[in-house]
């Protein structure tokens, strides 16, 4: 009996062993031909963003995409064939998700095939290794009679696929670009060559980058401070450093937006990039350049703009290697924007988690009746106003001197609503010009003026953000030469946080999901307000043997004017005793300041340690418990039976 209920047992486990093993075949089986997968990232990195999402929805008939990538070379570097593998994969999920709206051809352009010939035709270029090898990862789209190429996947820009491919496609869909004008008083369109620069073996100047890349999206228009209206077909106009314009201007882009027309204006409180032009001493060469503000604008809109002082934050601050080749220096004034300085509930900024605004202004003043405000960028309550001309010669005196104001200055405002002209007279009256000094002013030919417009017809949006330089190519981006490729790689959020901006007030608003995503760093907050903290008591403690340093000085200068010609080069005990007393209290704070540095290092080891024990320990604990409290609880259950 006994041996036919082991026969029994066994029998039945091989049963459910095999029954057990055939279902998970079956499953894998079919759940393989869905291609399904679980993200468990906290940011979803493996997940389509709502916007793709949303781009795919808008397909109304087949698009094809052709995917180049080289495959079996075994001198093909091991992390090349990974990324190529996540290029594929992310493809296939755009395809799921357009429900047989898109079509992937993977094509292998081995040398001297078709598939090579197709890839140039496509634009789609091979990139040299250096064993020499040719190696091709792009794709083209096309749609119609439209094709948008990538000539090449940057692992450097891995974050950024997504909306490379999400935004060929909504390219390639869209019949008209949408127009954006730009309007400067910096070179931002670049500087062609002249033969002049070419006899000096200088070369002309490329676009800004964010010009460039605005170009890949949109019509971009450059716009002269001094014309008489911005063309009808500009929907959005950018301004950038607006230096010394003209009321004139000002009216141009007041009726630009009484009309219908959005608006984004970068204005700055000290420009780092403005640099002085031809200037006769060449110190000056080093100088920044003035501020710029649309000061009739935003009167009329309730808002003031500081063009005199900057922001300075500990919070954000780092220590920079200045200019003259000096030590490195903290640089408050230099805002490196954390997570705490960038609005996360808005869609142009809640996944962009760093950026670097260099010497900026602030914004105040309450918006008039009928404007709502929303803070895009601000600065902590460890902030104050400083001086920029100070600030940028000396980060070092800003920090010693530096109190809290508990202000948390808008950096980046968005107003919103019903707009009212800045000129409800019309248009400013134009200077009269005159032919030499002994003729009476010309006047010019009178013209029928346009009627001003009074108020905007219906709600309209300005950006307002109060620096200029992170526009600036060394600021925002870094352009690399790989393997013949200009391949332009984001320093931080700037460059996404412009191009949000565009795509959310003149192009595909679902765009904007997908770009956020390309967050390049994750800083540790915690740990910048603990070294905040530190640096603050550390550089009251720096200051406080200066102020020792100087008073023991100037108490020495006074023994020595009490003392006769001969004796000056000898110190007299009261000296001695002097720099004796100054010795000691200097060793004494030397010491304390070890403490402070010892104590933030400490502070912050034991808070990684506990990161650590957190991520590493914590979960394996809590399966554990949960298994343990399991199996409690069914050995209670089977003694009640």
């Amino acid at each position: 009996m006994m041996k036919k209920k082991q026969f029994e047992t066994l029998l039945f486990s091989l049963v459910g062993v095999g029954a057990m093993f055939l279902v998970v075949v079956a499953f894998n089986y079919v759940a393989s031909a869905f291609k399904q997968r679980i993200d468990l990232t906290q940011d979803k990195l493996y997940t389509l963003s709502p916007g793709t999402k949303a781009i795919l929805k808008r397909l109304d008939g087949p698009v094809e995409v052709r995917l180049y990538v080289t495959q079996g070379a075994k001198e093909m570097p091991a992390n090349f064939k990974i990324f190529a593998q996540r290029a594929e994969d992310l493809l296939n999920e755009f395809q799921q998700h357009a429900q047989g709206k898109i079509e992937i051809k993977k094509l292998n352009p081995e040398p001297d095939s078709d598939a090579e010939d197709s890839a140039h035709l496509d634009g789609v270029e091979g990139q040299m290794l250096p064993t020499g090898e040719s190696v091709y990862l792009g794709l083209a789209v096309s749609y119609l009679d439209q094709k948008v190429a990538i000539p090449f996947f940057a692992p450097e820009r891995e974050k950024l696929m997504e909306y490379d491919i999400a935004r060929a496609i909504s390219r390639v869909i869209t019949t008209e670009k949408p127009v954006v004008g730009i309007m400067s008083s910096l070179p931002v369109f670049g500087q062609p060559m002249n033969p002049m620069m070419m006899r000096m073996g200088q070369q002309g100047q490329q676009p800004w980058v964010f010009v460039s890349e605005l170009q890949s999206d949109f019509e971009v228009k450059q716009i002269s401070m001094e014309g008489e209206k911005i063309p009808d077909d500009v929907k959005l106009l950018v301004v950038v450093h607006p230096k010394s314009i003209s009321d004139k201007a000002q009216y141009v882009i007041d009726q630009f937006v009484m009309r219908g027309g959005k608006l984004i204006a970068f204005l700055d409180a000290m420009s780092l990039v403005d640099k002085p032009s031809n200037p006769s001493n060449p110190m000056m060469a080093n100088m920044p350049g003035g501020p710029s503000s649309l000061e009739k604008l935003l009167k009329a809109w309730g808002i003031q703009f500081e063009t005199s002082k900057v922001a300075a934050d500990m919070n954000f601050a780092r220590e920079l290697s200045t200019q003259r080749g000096g030590a490195p220096q903290l640089m408050p004034a230099f805002l490196f924007l954390n997570s705490e300085g960038i609005n996360s509930d808005d869609v142009v900024t809640s996944q962009i988690d760093n950026l670097l605004l260099p010497f900026a202004g602030v914004f105040s003043g309450t918006p008039i009746a009928g404007l709502t405000e929303t803070v895009l960028l601000k600065t902590t309550t460890q902030s104050q106003l400083v001086d920029g001309m100070t600030a940028s010669f000396s980060g070092e005196s800003i920090a010693k001197e530096f109190k809290p104001s508990g202000t948390a200055y808008p950096l980046a405002i968005r107003l919103k609503g019903k707009f009212k002209t800045a000129f409800p007279e019309g248009a400013p009256a134009e200077p009269l010009e005159k032919k030499d000094d002994k003729t009476e002013p010309e006047k010019k030919p009178e013209t029928k003026p346009e009627e001003t417009l009074k108020e905007t017809k219906s709600d309209n949006v300005v950006v307002l953000v109060g620096d200029s330089d992170l526009l600036y190519d060394q600021f925002s981006v870094q352009v690399q030469d790989i393997m013949g490729q200009r391949i332009v790689v984001p320093r931080n959020g700037n460059l996404n946080f412009v191009q949000n901006l565009v795509e959310q007030m003149a192009g595909d608003n679902n765009l904007i999901g997908v770009r956020s995503r390309a967050a390049i760093s994750r800083p540790f907050t915690v740990v910048s307000q603990m070294q905040a903290s530190a640096q603050k008591a550390y550089q009251s403690k720096i200051k406080e043997i200066e102020d020792k340093l100087s008073e023991t000085q100037k108490r020495l200068n006074e023994l020595q004017t009490k003392k006769e010609g001969g004796q000056r080069f000898i110190l007299s005990p009261e000296q001695q005793q002097e720099l004796e007393r100054f010795k000691q209290e200097e060793a004494k704070s030397k010491k304390e300041l070890k403490e402070v540095r010892k104590k933030l290092r400490q502070d912050i080891d034991g808070l990684e340690f506990r990161t650590k024990v957190i991520n590493i320990g914590a979960m394996p604990l809590v399966v554990i418990l949960a298994g343990l409290t399991s199996a409690f609880i069914k050995r209670q259950r089977a003694k009640a039976k």
